[in-house]
């Protein structure tokens, strides 16, 4: 029986623009790939392992014509639009108190206070769930395994009675290995308002 749903945030409520944003740092950087330092700041930033005036420092040191607003404005491009009707769905499935709702994502500072600057009902969306888990406040992220282990421990669940959703397959995978129900979400034809009727086996 499932008593808990758990929900990734980009690319399942607000949209995200992954490849624009890549080719839009690399043309900033001007850079074909990202240095292997690069990413690694990037990894640890979204775990907390950084402070955010740490992270921009990084990225300022090493690319020392860049001011800081050019940086951060790198960093927000992934972040677009949050349609109104995914926060009605959710809004729904809070009042209904049928499932635990559990939002879990791999995120940061940067983001989310672009994202309370910029999305006017980010508090109401927030309430709806249970628990709010950030991938910076909680120094995990997904796929690893702990990420997984410490929402199940936290929150007295087993996997079996979960149902995960995500737009990465990675991070799905790691959690259908784990005994997760997943929906690998595609977002460009897919839409998490039509979970029932998508994964209705399920339910």
């Amino acid at each position: 029986m499932i008593t808990t749903l758990i929900f990734d945030f980009g690319d399942v409520f607000i949209n995200l623009d992954k490849q624009g944003a890549m080719q839009n740092a690399l043309n900033l950087f001007n850079l074909k790939t990202f240095d292997k330092d690069m990413v690694e700041a990037n990894t640890s930033y979204e775990v907390g392992e950084i402070s955010t005036a740490e992270f921009i420092q990084f990225y300022k040191t090493k690319f020392l014509e860049l001011s800081e607003t050019e940086i951060v404005d790198a960093w927000n491009y992934i972040l677009k639009d949050f349609p109104k009707h995914r926060l009605e769905f959710i809004k729904d499935l809070a009042h209904q108190k049928k499932y635990k709702l559990i939002l879990l994502s791999n995120t940061n500072t940067m983001h989310i206070d672009y994202i309370k600057q910029n999305v006017s009902f980010y508090d109401e969306f927030k309430a709806c769930f249970d628990v709010f888990y950030l991938s910076q406040e909680i120094h995990l992220r997904k796929p690893n395994k702990n990420i997984f282990e410490f929402v199940l421990n936290e929150n007295n669940l087993t996997a079996e009675e979960c149902v995960f959703i995500d737009d990465t397959k990675e991070n799905t995978d790691a959690a259908k290995e784990m005994g997760f129900h997943v929906w690998n979400i595609d977002e460009t034809k897919e839409d998490v308002v039509t979970l029932f009727q998508t994964k209705k086996e399920l339910f």
